[in-house]
């Protein structure tokens, strides 16, 4: 019986120790500029020190006249936004970077920072120091991502020049939190589930405390902003639209979508309506630098009356 045990113990351990090497949504170096290579593309990688923290991030395209950052959501890395950083159609209007957030990719794999403030000094350089930076610049942010985006706008307000957000995580709370999330910060736990998803864990734990440091600073948000959920998404409570409503006061430009029978993956599921978002956005930006933006605040009002069906009671 105690052999059985010991052996038990040990499979475990090996299970553990593969789901880990396999639970990671990352790509290596080489694996990642392989991607691109086989569509007739280059990339490049490169990585810096911030705060005690290595950080890495990618770099794609050589276009001039503008510049998109890409920020993942949790858990994720960069690779999640190969496809956009390899498109044809972007790569003729931007250069493109995305980066490995602490605690994703290899940034740091299951050392998260919890603090959003600190994230946004942690990913700066990428646009400000780093690279030589062609206007206007668009961060698009997907779930926890957004968040992110929305407090680089605000501590560095003279560097971006357009949001678009995608399923955004921005109200306080209004997330989907599991009855084990707090159970699997315990050491005891913690130990058992792959770092990729300890990093998304302590994330949601602090989430809605680092949202409501933000609260104060929403009015520094000057610039046109795109934000897109699905209607049914369960994951990020659709009430996070009606948040960006009221707290996005000082935008020039705000247009909400709800995309009828959606989740919370649609970078995923609707990329060619990103895109479009994206694109669309660099025009947006270019105007508003330029001082012709008509004020505007859209709410496509079809959709959002379906928000919320299909799981989601939280409506907007």
């Amino acid at each position: 019986m105690v052999k059985l045990v010991v052996a038990a113990c040990f499979l475990f351990i090996i299970f553990l120790l593969i789901a880990d090497r396999f639970v990671q949504f990352r790509m290596n170096d080489r694996e990642y500029k392989a991607y691109f290579s086989q569509k007739g593309l280059s990339a490049s990688v490169g990585y810096y020190q911030k705060l005690h923290r290595k950080i890495r991030y990618a770099a794609s395209g050589s276009d001039t006249s503008a510049t998109i950052l890409f920020i993942h959501g949790a858990p994720s890395s960069l690779s999640y936004y190969r496809d956009y950083m390899s498109d044809s159609a972007l790569l003729q209007k931007a250069t493109m970077f995305a980066v490995d957030r602490a605690g994703y990719g290899f940034s740091g794999l299951g050392k998260p920072e919890p603090s959003i403030e600190k994230q946004v000094q942690l990913i700066a350089p990428i646009v400000d120091s780093l690279n030589k930076v062609h206007h206007p610049l668009i961060v698009v942010g997907a779930s926890y991502g957004t968040a992110i985006a929305c407090r680089l706008a605000m501590d560095y307000p003279n560097l971006v020049d357009g949001l678009v957000l995608i399923a955004p995580a921005l109200a306080p709370g209004e997330e989907k939190v599991y009855w084990f999330t707090p159970a699997i910060e315990s050491p005891l736990l913690s130990w058992f589930i792959p770092r990729m998803l300890q990093s998304a864990n302590t994330e949601k734990i602090h989430h809605k405390e680092e949202l409501a440091k933000m609260l104060p600073y929403w009015s520094n948000i000057k610039v046109p902003v795109l934000y897109l959920q699905g209607a049914n998404d369960a994951l990020v409570y659709t009430t996070n639209a009606k948040f960006a409503q009221n707290h996005l006061t000082n935008v020039p430009y705000l247009n909400i979508e709800m995309i009828p029978g959606r989740g919370h993956l649609i970078a995923f599921s609707e990329k060619d309506k990103i895109e479009d978002a994206i694109v669309k956005m660099l025009d947006l930006a270019k105007l508003n630098i330029a001082g012709k933006l008509r004020r505007d605040s859209t709410i496509h009002i079809a959709q959002r009356e379906n928000a919320g069906e299909g799981g989601n009671d939280h409506k907007f």
